[in-house]
């Protein structure tokens, strides 16, 4: 995997680099700016980019702008986005319209080298992957009208794990049960929100983001 890291601190994209770096991940180039990240994205065709949301010259929002105009622009490439804040509103900005293939996660967290890469080869693989905390923003509230009010209590269970990025292995261990017990869930979860088994669409990431949605 050959990544792009964007932050302004210098000692951040350091840290972020060294950390690929020691999990043999190739870092492709490094930017401090949103114009420098959409450069290097054109020139070197990363696997992956990692981008602070606030970057120059106001550091509000011109990470998260780079980030959908990097998915417009170049499809096939994975965009984890950092935040040093909660941003819920942030999150839903980046995954509604699209959500395969992108992250949103606490500056906090990437600096534990297995959270990061994890996150990075799950967005490779095409899945939506949100900070827990964010993710626990976002599903703080609940709309009058559910659209998954079909699930059953366990299914429900199952689908805000999935949400919280964990694999079917991983939800089977939390839940003591077997993996094919979870896959026959994440089956029925699918059928329920109408998600067929169409190729062309991730249908994991679909009911991650119908539950964000529900959520919200």
């Amino acid at each position: 995997m050959r990544v792009v890291v964007a932050d302004a601190a210098m000692l951040t994209r350091e840290g972020i680099m060294r950390l690929l770096g020691g999990a043999g991940i190739e870092v492709a180039g490094e930017a401090e700016d949103a114009r420098g990240l959409l450069r290097l994205v054109a020139v070197e065709r990363p696997d992956a980019v990692i981008v602070d949301i606030r970057m120059p010259p106001t550091y509000t929002d011109e990470g998260l702008v780079a980030a959908h105009q990097i998915r417009a622009g170049h499809p096939g490439v994975g965009v984890l986005v950092l935040s040093q804040y909660v941003e819920p509103g942030y999150a839903m900005r980046l995954i509604e319209d699209r959500p395969d293939g992108v992250g949103y996660l606490l500056k906090e967290r990437v600096f534990d080298a297995a959270i990061l890469v994890d996150g990075l080869r799950r967005i490779g693989d095409g899945e939506c992957v949100i900070d827990p905390t964010i993710f626990a923003r976002l599903v703080g509230r609940r709309r009058e009208k559910d659209p998954l009010a079909d699930l059953t209590g366990r299914e429900h269970e199952v689908l805000s794990l999935v949400a919280e990025g964990l694999s079917n292995a991983a939800i089977a261990k939390r839940l003591s049960v077997t993996e094919r017990t979870i896959e026959a869930h994440t089956t029925q979860i699918f059928r329920k929100l109408g998600l067929d088994a169409d190729p062309a669409s991730h249908r994991r990431v679909l009911a991650v983001l119908a539950f964000l949605r529900s959520s919200a």
